[in-house]
């Protein structure tokens, strides 16, 4: 299954990083990967057994990802785990865990795994789709990171 790793700094404490990335409200501030990202089941708020759907941008082929949180610690890490079956994806996952540094700054690593689909296809769908989720993940988390450091 692969499996990649992302991370970055950002000039706000972890605390503030995830409450920002877990407020749908306000995900297409920031997100570039994203056109859409809503919870689902009229929650009010991120946490675990919250369903959400988010759809990719065109760079992301529009593909819709609902995911439900397996794992929900404010300011330190949260993990989804798909739920539905968009083209290409067999099974998803992803960690964001949050590390305080010093001077009110905070890194972020984003963690997914993920199997493709058809599985006899996936050996060759997998690099592929690999290399474009790692540089997606790399501008999304670029652009966390500028946000933070845009003023106010």
């Amino acid at each position: 299954m692969p499996r990649a790793s992302v991370s970055v700094e950002v000039g706000a404490s972890c605390t503030a990083v995830f409450n920002l990335i877990h407020d749908y409200g306000r995900r297409l501030e920031w997100d570039t990967l994203l056109s859409k990202a809503v919870l689902l089941d009229n929650a009010a708020e991120a946490g675990v057994g919250v369903r959400s759907l988010c759809v990719g941008t065109w760079r992301g082929l529009f593909l819709p990802l609902e995911t439900e949180y397996i794992s929900f610690e404010p300011g330190r890490v949260a993990a989804v785990s798909l739920t539905n079956h968009p083209p290409f994806f067999d099974q998803f996952a992803a960690t964001i865990r949050h590390e305080p540094l010093d001077g009110n700054r905070s890194r972020v690593t984003y963690i997914y795994f993920f199997r493709a689909r058809p599985r006899l296809l996936a050996p060759l769908l997998e690099p592929l789709m690999n290399w474009l989720l790692r540089r997606e993940t790399q501008k999304r988390l670029a652009a966390l990171k500028r946000y933070f450091s845009a003023p106010n």
